[in-house]
Formats: structure tokens, C-alpha cells, sequence
């Protein structure tokens, strides 16, 4: 028997009502923030992704899903949503709008990775993104709107995890005096963080083994070596966050794992859960505009995991609102009466009452089982007798009580 592919998951009936709140939440939020909706297609050419996420990356290297397409261009699916978000704007000439552009999208990201709760090889993120300023006021902004966002799911005990990784003026100078305090403890570095003392240093500071964590707490700082724009731009986010009233920790260790960020990273967490639970997080990217063919452009960006806010979500035992069921179940008893089931249905769907009618040739305690296993409010029951009377019995489901009403006035006195 077929299975879902491993890393892969449905999302049955029950799971829906977390999904649709989250996107409502969602999708709420962008209206009060200003942000439109962009949806861009699931693969891309690969050379987007190797170009903005970076050769040295565990998802380049490791985790994309790449393939030859008929005529023998190689096409990836979608591993991250900034990339296409900005080739868009480019192709679209989105830049010749007022700046800064602001987009969102919900999408699916795909990631030939372990397969762990909340982190599947097809999941899925909502993300926003912020194009054409260079405004630290910006960075709070987007930071706010995460952090009001999942506020907004009735999420608790959050902690925003902030950091400063320099602009290609004064990170290179900070990646030297890294990679000379690495090279001490090259030998007691796990296989990966080997690759990465020369490839990509700065994910040393991200690596998750134990052995490496221990080496990384004493690692030189990346706010230590900000040149004079970067160190303003820094202190000038911390105060707009700090009027925002936002509470933050400046973690020296926090990097995020593409190439392309700039200056200002965050992730916001929960409590205690450490950055395998991280919700969601971003940060700036000013030069990946300009890498993908267009004009120096700054941007900033954050994603969030939907698995992993459901796991969250039902981890801190939030109730959420359940989703509109259906309201009427039409009982018959006969073949007369099943034929007028099925016009009275369409009838009372006509007035945006939801109905199911029973099908087949059960009796009607098996139909009424199904009733109550809907939920549903009214039973109307149609049987050769009341086809005779035009009429049909309402039953309310809540307190048994019946009534008989006549089939004309059933969609007033429904809805």
C-alpha cells in the first residue's frame, strides 16, 4: 500500500482548524503592517538558490531538491522564500515602485533533511519582506510584526534572540580573527564545522554538537568588529525596539544559516526551547538584490514555520477557534422523499445555509447517527407523509425538540 513519501505528511480534516488560524493570523497581520501578497512558482532556476543562499551551506550542499527538467535545465524546488521573492522584484520591475516594496507569501519549502518534529522535508513558512530601505526603524518594524504576530496566536513566554553580523566592510576583518581562534581547536571540531573553519566560518558559531558549542562560547564577538555604519545602525535598532517595548537578548552566537544576510538577524524563540524550537527569523540581506543582477538594494525579510507553530501551539494548550461545520443534515424515508431531500439541499445551500443530505438507503436511525456525527444543529427529516403536506419536520438537535414546518418558509426559518 502507498505511503506519503518520508518527510512528507497530509493534513487531515482534524489539523485544518490550526492551519486556517494561523494563516488568518497571518494574513491579518500583513493588512495592518501594509504588506501584499506574492506567490511565487514551487522551483526555480538552481542557479537562484546557489547564487543567494550560498555554495558553503549545509542547503546547497545537502538539502535542495534539484533536478533536470525535460529540456535539461536545472530546475530546484523552492528551499527558502526570500530568493524568489526578490527575483520577482526584479523581473517585475517592482523596484520602480515606492520604496520599500513590502511582500508576503505562504508557501511550501522543500529540504532533503532528517526528518524531526516540526521540521519535515516539505513544510511550510509564512514570510515577509521588506525591499528598498536601509532604515534601522525598518528592521524594528519587521521585527515587530513577527513578534506581534505570534502574540496574536495567543503564543507565551517568547524570547527575541538578536544579533549584528556586519556588512561586507567590516565582516571579512571578523571572520579572520574567527577563523584564527578556530584554527586552535581544528582537531576537537566536528567533521562539518572542519568543512566550515575555511568554507563558511561564520556557521562555526552555529553549530549545534556539543563539542563545538563549548568552543564557540569563548569565540570573538561580531559587534566587536562592526565598522562605524554598522555599530550606528545596531544601537539605533536596539532603541526603536526598546520604544516598541519589545524585550530582546543580544545572542553573539546567532548567525542564521544563508549567506546572504547583513547586519541585523533575529529569531524569536520560546523560552527555554533553545534555536531548534525557533518559531521563526530573519534579517537583513542588502546585497542580495544586487547579486542577483539588479541595483544595490537593501532589504530585510523573516519567516516562520507553520509545523512548528501548531507543535506549539498545542504544546501550551491554546484553544483555537473551531471551523464553521455544517449547519442542517436533511433526513428522508423514501424515494419521493429522497428526490425532495436533494432540491431542498440545493435550496438552502442557495441561502448559504450549509446542508448535507443524507445519500443511499439507510434507515433513519442510521441517519440520524450520521446528524450527530456531523454536529449538527437542525435535523430535517422529509417523508412520504410530509411530501404530501409540503411540509418537513425540524428537529434541534441540541434539545430533541421537532416541529413542523412548511417546506416554503424552511430557508427563512434556518437561517
Amino acid at each position: 500500500m502507498y505511503q506519503a513519501v518520508r518527510g512528507t505528511s497530509d493534513i487531515l480534516p482534524e489539523e485544518q482548524a490550526y492551519w486556517r488560524y494561523i494563516e488568518r493570523r497571518a494574513v491579518d497581520t500583513c493588512q495592518l503592517y501594509g504588506y501584499q501578497r506574492l506567490d511565487s512558482p514551487t522551483f526555480e532556476e538552481t542557479g537562484l538558490f546557489t547564487r543567494s543562499v550560498g555554495q558553503g551551506t549545509d542547503i546547497v550542499e545537502k538539502e535542495m531538491y534539484t533536478f533536470a527538467d525535460k529540456g535539461g535545465k536545472k530546475v530546484t524546488l523552492r528551499p527558502e522564500g526570500t530568493a524568489p521573492v526578490c527575483r520577482a522584484y526584479l523581473e517585475h520591475g517592482l523596484h520602480n515602485l515606492l520604496q520599500p516594496v513590502k511582500l508576503y507569501y505562504l508557501a511550501s519549502i522543500f529540504r532533503y533533511e532528517r526528518p524531526q518534529a516540526g521540521r519535515l522535508r516539505e513544510h511550510h513558512q509564512f514570510g515577509c519582506e521588506a525591499i528598498g530601505d536601509d532604515d534601522p526603524s525598518l528592521d524594528a518594524e519587521v521585527i515587530d510584526m513577527a513578534w506581534r504576530f505570534f502574540l496574536s496566536l495567543k503564543l507565551k513566554n517568547l524570547s527575541l534572540q538578536l544579533n549584528s553580523i556586519g556588512c561586507k566592510q567590516c565582516r571579512p576583518g571578523y571572520l579572520t580573527t574567527l577563523k584564527e581562534y578556530y584554527a586552535e581547536y581544528a582537531e576537537s571540531l566536528c567533521r562539518d564545522c572542519q568543512v566550515r573553519l575555511n568554507r563558511n566560518p561564520l556557521r562555526l558559531l552555529d553549530c549545534k554538537q556539543p563539542s563545538c558549542q563549548r568552543t564557540a562560547r569563548a569565540a570573538p564577538r561580531s559587534v566587536d568588529h562592526l565598522c562605524a555604519d554598522c555599530e550606528t545602525h545596531f544601537n539605533q535598532l536596539k532603541g526603536h525596539l526598546e520604544l516598541l517595548e519589545i524585550p530582546f537578548t543580544v545572542n553573539h552566537r546567532l548567525v542564521r544559516g544563508l549567506d546572504y544576510y547583513t547586519r541585523t538577524v533575529f529569531e524569536i524563540q520560546p523560552e527555554g526551547g533553545g534555536a531548534q524550537s525557533t518559531l521563526g527569523g530573519g534579517g537583513r540581506y542588502d546585497d542580495l538584490i544586487e547579486e542577483l543582477g539588479g541595483k544595490p538594494t537593501p532589504a530585510i525579510g523573516f519567516a516562520a514555520g507553520i509545523e512548528r507553530i501548531i507543535l506549539n501551539l498545542k504544546k501550551q494548550e491554546i484553544a483555537i477557534p473551531a471551523p464553521p461545520g455544517v449547519h442542517v443534515f436533511i433526513a428522508h424515508t423514501g424515494d419521493e422523499a429522497r428526490d425532495e431531500s436533494t432540491r431542498l439541499a440545493s435550496r438552502l445551500r442557495q441561502a448559504g445555509i450549509s446542508t448535507v443530505a443524507a445519500t443511499g438507503k439507510k434507515s433513519l436511525k442510521a441517519q440520524m447517527r450520521q446528524a450527530n456525527s456531523l454536529g449538527v444543529r437542525y435535523a430535517v427529516i422529509v417523508g412520504d407523509e410530509e411530501i404530501k403536506t409540503g411540509t418537513a419536520t425540524v428537529r434541534d438537535m441540541a434539545n430533541a425538540r421537532q416541529k413542523t414546518v412548511p417546506l416554503d418558509d424552511l430557508p427563512g426559518m434556518l437561517k
